[in-house]
């Protein structure tokens, strides 16, 4: 256990050891910043019905961050130690593959968490702001943020089988951001098939509609169909993620 916390702390470290990782949260910060600016202007003189949480969930920006930051994140996990030369050292340690994994996506996540901090006081000071009990309540506060984790872990394991796969960070911020964008893209096959809900296609793609259950958590719905989703995607992703390290470590 003592190892596998000094391969999370080392891989933090590593994040924030270079220009890259301060690059990443300063251009997070901005659009959130710049996403509750848009959205205030935008509903200021409107009365709305839904939390700000729910509208920011479904915004063009969110969406840019949830789907470029976990590539950005995840590319030096693997591809950085092959490229360098260090994944051999760190595969003759005695540690397992899975810890190895699990310590390079616990790493990952924590940084990932890191940069949706700032979110947290964004919305205390738009509630103070607007002085509406409507816009912001702690339950669609909590949901948004367990979504934006969820959904994060999924990507964060496709960004991790990613840079497992090849010795380029750039080529493994690619892997995986198409792959993201690809998974996202499922969204607009449910909204296709929103007519046919009764079919089995219908109700296939309704599952996978990640947009809709983020914005479910955001209005402060919690559903255990895309707990066990996300949890069952993230474990998928990870598992290979342990067997392409496992043949790396024999060749």
């Amino acid at each position: 256990m003592q190892a596998y916390w000094t391969l999370v702390k080392r891989e933090i470290g590593g994040h924030f050891l270079s220009w890259s990782g301060y690059v990443v949260v300063a251009a997070t910060v901005f659009l959130i910043g710049l996403n509750l600016v848009i959205l205030i202007e935008s509903f200021g003189n409107e009365a709305t019905h839904r939390p700000i949480t729910e509208l920011f969930c479904g915004s063009y920006p969110f969406w840019i961050i949830l789907l470029l930051a976990p590539p950005v994140v995840t590319m030096r996990a693997f591809a950085m130690e092959k490229s360098s030369g260090t994944f051999e050292t760190l595969m003759t340690t005695p540690v397992s593959d899975v810890s190895v994994v699990l310590a390079k996506f616990t790493g990952a996540m924590l940084v990932y968490a890191c940069l949706w901090l700032p979110l947290i006081p964004c919305l205390w000071m738009v509630q103070r702001l607007s002085q509406d009990p409507v816009i912001l309540d702690q339950s669609s506060v909590g949901g948004a943020l367990l979504g934006i984790l969820l959904l994060g872990m999924v990507f964060m394991s496709i960004g991790c089988l990613a840079s497992a796969l090849t010795r380029s960070q750039t080529v493994a911020a690619i892997m995986s951001f198409c792959a993201g964008t690809s998974l996202l893209l499922l969204s607009f096959l449910a909204w296709a098939y929103s007519g046919e809900a009764a079919s089995l296609k219908g109700r296939f793609f309704a599952q996978i509609n990640l947009v809709e259950q983020l914005q479910d958590f955001a209005s402060g719905v919690i559903d255990t169909r895309p707990l066990v989703l996300y949890t069952s995607l993230t474990a998928f992703f990870l598992f290979f993620t342990k067997r392409v390290v496992e043949s790396r470590r024999w060749k």
